[in-house]
């Protein structure tokens, strides 16, 4: 699988995207039910989470998350358990956290996914996705990420937010600075499969 690794920068200690999810696009027009149509051009990393996400080809995984473990963990300092980033879409078998397990066990390292907890948003507010700026993004987070203190081992861990799709760090941030408050947690770390 190609990748261009970048660096994300936010709140945490250190992170890394494999690729940029689309290298290009070009419109289209409009189909039969009034939709933007677009013929996108992916990168390897972009089009293999298209196809997990989208098309529910659950043989992504497993590349994917050997390729986390190959190119972005020896960037980072040593692991101690892995948080998948909450799922803004409900679906009944989440992408993330299957790439979490995945990589869970590529590496023998715990996964935590219910040590964040992210309260709905309020009726009618618009989805995180469809809100542009940083800023709208940061208030409609706000108050809305928490730690479920679910470790139950003496002593702390280094630990690796993982996520699909990086797009302002928003989120992640946000998922950060609730991590920071439990004692559990050392270093964070951060790793995406692309970015916008």
């Amino acid at each position: 699988m190609e990748v261009q690794i970048k660096k994300i920068e936010g709140s945490w200690d250190a992170g890394y995207a494999l690729h940029k999810h689309t290298l290009s696009s070009i419109y289209l027009g409009v189909d039969e039910w009034g939709h933007d149509r677009f013929e996108n051009t992916r990168s390897e990393p972009g089009e293999a989470l298209y196809q997990l996400k989208y098309r529910s080809d659950w043989n992504q995984i497993e590349p994917l998350a050997t390729q986390v473990r190959d190119t972005l963990l020896p960037l980072l300092g040593k692991i101690g358990l892995i948080v998948p980033m909450p799922a803004s879409t409900a679906r009944a078998k989440q992408p993330v956290n299957e790439l979490a397990y995945a990589l869970g066990r590529l590496t023998n390292t715990p996964v935590f996914d219910e040590l964040i907890v992210k309260a709905p948003a309020p009726a009618g507010s618009p989805a995180l996705k469809n809100l542009h700026t940083r800023e709208q993004k940061d208030a409609a987070l706000a108050g809305r990420i928490s730690i479920n203190e679910c470790i139950t081992n003496e002593g702390h861990w280094n630990a690796l937010l993982l996520d699909d799709l990086f797009d302002t760090g928003a989120t992640m941030d946000a998922v950060c600075q609730a991590l920071r408050s439990y004692r559990k947690i050392n270093q964070i770390y951060a790793a995406a499969i692309t970015w916008k």
